[in-house]
C-alpha cells in the first residue's frame, strides 16, 4: 500500500510539473516508467545508476557526440583544456612497472623540491607503486590533489643507494597546448598545437612573437593529431592571420540562430606565407582554423582528410556536478560547408570506425579514392578554388600515409613500447654523458646519431620479447628505429620540442610543407595566385 501511494504522489507530481513545463508525452512516459522501476521492482534498485544508464542510451540514439560525464570525468576532461590541474608537478611514463620523472615542470612544486628528471617514484604516501603494475589512471590519482595539500614520495636516483624522501606539497600547474615553436631556416617558423584550450591563444601569440624577433617571415602550422578543444582558441588564432571583418565560423541549430564569429584588426601575422598541417585525427577546433585558412585562400592546407568532428554541444550541469553534452549547433567554414561528418543515429560502432573505413577504401593512400558529389563544391572566397563539404577538411595538397618502412617486425617492436624502453635505459645510464657532449638540444639535434650498438640494443630486447629478428624487415625500418630512438633521448634529455623537431625530420608531411613554403611558384599554384 505504501508503494502505491507514493506513485500515486509521484504521479500528480509528474503531472503537475507537466502542466507548468508542458512536459511531452514521451517525457511523462519515461518518469512514469522510473517510477514504476522504483516502486515495483522485485530486487532492490539504485535508482542513480539506472537514471545514468537511461540518459546514456538516450545520448547514444542522438548523435556520435552527445554524451554523459559523471562528475569525476567532468573534472578529468576540463584539466587539459583549462591549462592547469593541481598536481606535484612531473611529466612521467610508466616503464616496466616503474614511474619514471621524464622532467619536472618549470616553478612546480617537484622543481622546488629537488625531484630530478630520471628520478624513479617507488612509494606514494607509504603505498608501493613500483613493480606491481599500477595503472597510470592510478598513480595520477595519488599524485594529484588539491592545492596546498601534501604528498609523501619515495624516490630512487642512479648513483644512489638509499630510497630518497621528498615532502611535496600540491599547486597548481600549467597545462601547455603548444609543444614546439622553432625556426625551420632564417625566414620559416614552425609552431605545433597540441590541443585548443583557454592558454592556447597567449601561449600561440607568444610563440609567434619569439620567432619572429628570430626573423620569422613565413609559418608552419601544425595541427596533425589535434582532437580540438574549445571553440574560442581557434577563433584567436584564425585572427592572427585574417583581415578584420572576415568570417572565421558561424554556428546554427534548430534552437540556436546563427552565430557568426569574425576577426579583427589585432592579428600578427596577416602577411607571409602560411602552411597548416593536417591529418585525419586532426578534429573540431583544428577543423575550424584549417577551414577558415582554406576558405579565404590564406594558406596552404597539407596532410590527409581530416576527422570530421562539426557538432556543437552545450554544457549542461545536472544537480550533482555531472554533465549532459548535447549537441545545439553545427560549425559551417565561411564558405557554408558543414565540417560534420555523415553519421547514423545511434550507430556509434561504424561512425568510430570511419578511420579504419578510409585505410580500407584507399583514401590513406591515394588522394582520388575521396569521392565528393557536385552538390557538396563550394569556391574560395578570395581566389575562387573549388572546395568540397560533407565531413572534414580536404587538404589542398594531399600527402599519402608512408607504409613502406613500417614492416611486420617494427609494428610488432613499437607495439610493445621497446624503442621507448630502450632510449629510457639509454638516458638513465648516460644522462650526464649526453649532456656533456650536447649541452643544448640544438647540439643534440644536429649532431647525435643513433649508434649501431644501441640499435643492437632494441634487436636484443625485441629477441627478450619473443619477437624473431628479420634482418630484411630489419633493414627496411632501421632508418625509423634511428630517428625515433633519437626521438625519445631528446625528450627525455631535453624536452617535448626537441622531440617533435627529430621525428619532424622523418615525416613526409613536413617534408612536403617545407618545401612549399619555400618555393613560391608551388605554394602561389596551389592557392590559383595570378
Amino acid at each position: 500500500m505504501r508503494k502505491f501511494t507514493t506513485l500515486i504522489c509521484f504521479i500528480l507530481f509528474v503531472s503537475s510539473l507537466s502542466a507548468q513545463s508542458r512536459m511531452t508525452d514521451g517525457m511523462q512516459k519515461a518518469a512514469f516508467s522510473m517510477a514504476l522501476i522504483e516502486n515495483y521492482y522485485v530486487d532492490d534498485v539504485d535508482d542513480g545508476k539506472l537514471a545514468e544508464d537511461a540518459i546514456k542510451a538516450m545520448l547514444e540514439k542522438l548523435d556520435p557526440h552527445s554524451t554523459y560525464l559523471s562528475a569525476e570525468e567532468v573534472r578529468e576532461m576540463s584539466e587539459p583544456l583549462e591549462g592547469n590541474f593541481e598536481g606535484i608537478g612531473i611529466s612521467f611514463n610508466m616503464l616496466s612497472d616503474t614511474l619514471y620523472v621524464i622532467e619536472t615542470i618549470a616553478g612546480g612544486p617537484s622543481e622546488k623540491i629537488g625531484l630530478k628528471a630520471g628520478d624513479k617514484i617507488i612509494y606514494v604516501n607509504d603505498s608501493l607503486i613500483a613493480g606491481v603494475k599500477r595503472t597510470t589512471k592510478f598513480v595520477m590519482s595519488q599524485l594529484k590533489g588539491p592545492k596546498g595539500t601534501t604528498v609523501n614520495v619515495k624516490v630512487l636516483r642512479k648513483g644512489v643507494s638509499d630510497l630518497l624522501d621528498f615532502k611535496i606539497i600540491r599547486d597548481k600547474i600549467p597545462v601547455y597546448s603548444v609543444d614546439a615553436a622553432y625556426m625551420v631556416d632564417k625566414n620559416t617558423g614552425y609552431i605545433r598545437v597540441a590541443r585548443f584550450g583557454t592558454t592556447t591563444p597567449k601561449e600561440f601569440r607568444d610563440a609567434i612573437l619569439k620567432l619572429k624577433g628570430e626573423g620569422m617571415k613565413n609559418l608552419i602550422v601544425d595541427l596533425e593529431y589535434n582532437g580540438g578543444g574549445y571553440l574560442e582558441p581557434a577563433i584567436d588564432l584564425s585572427d592572427e592571420f585574417l583581415d578584420k571583418n572576415k568570417l572565421v565560423v558561424y554556428t546554427e541549430g534548430r534552437k540556436y540562430p546563427r552565430k557568426d564569429y569574425t576577426s579583427t584588426t589585432k592579428g600578427l601575422l596577416k602577411e607571409g606565407k602560411l602552411v597548416v598541417m593536417i591529418n585525419e585525427h586532426s578534429a573540431s577546433a583544428s577543423e575550424i582554423f584549417a577551414g577558415a585558412m582554406q576558405d579565404w585562400d590564406r594558406g596552404v592546407i597539407v596532410g590527409r582528410r581530416s576527422f570530421g568532428k562539426g557538432l556543437v554541444q552545450k554544457p549542461l550541469q545536472l544537480p550533482d556536478n555531472s554533465m549532459i553534452r548535447l549537441t545545439v549547433t553545427r560549425y559551417y567554414t565561411p564558405t557554408g560547408r558543414s565540417i560534420q561528418k555523415p553519421y547514423t543515429n545511434g550507430d556509434l560502432e561504424s561512425y568510430n570506425l570511419d578511420v579504419i573505413e578510409r585505410y580500407n577504401k584507399g583514401e590513406m593512400m591515394h588522394a582520388d579514392s575521396v569521392h565528393f558529389p557536385d552538390s557538396l563544391k563550394y569556391t574560395t572566397l578570395v581566389n575562387h578554388r573549388t572546395v568540397y563539404g560533407g565531413g572534414g577538411i580536404m587538404p589542398d595538397y594531399f600527402i599519402p600515409v608512408d607504409t613502406s618502412k613500417y614492416t611486420p617486425y617494427f609494428k610488432q617492436i613499437a607495439i610493445r613500447g621497446i624503442i621507448n624502453k630502450v632510449a629510457y635505459k639509454e638516458v638513465d645510464d648516460h644522462r650526464n654523458d649526453i649532456l656533456s657532449k650536447y649541452p643544448n638540444k640544438e647540439d643534440f639535434y644536429k649532431k647525435y646519431t643513433a649508434s649501431e650498438e644501441l640499435l643492437k640494443k632494441v634487436v636484443d630486447a625485441a629477441n627478450e620479447e619473443k619477437i624473431p629478428y628479420n634482418e630484411e624487415e630489419y633493414d627496411i625500418s632501421k632508418d625509423v628505429i634511428s630517428y625515433q630512438l633519437k626521438a625519445y633521448l631528446g625528450r627525455d634529455v631535453y624536452d617535448m620540442e626537441a622531440f617533435v623537431r627529430i621525428l619532424n625530420d622523418d615525416s613526409e608531411s613536413f617534408k612536403k610543407a617545407y618545401e612549399i613554403i619555400k618555393d613560391d611558384k608551388m605554394y602561389n599554384d596551389l592557392l590559383n595566385r595570378k
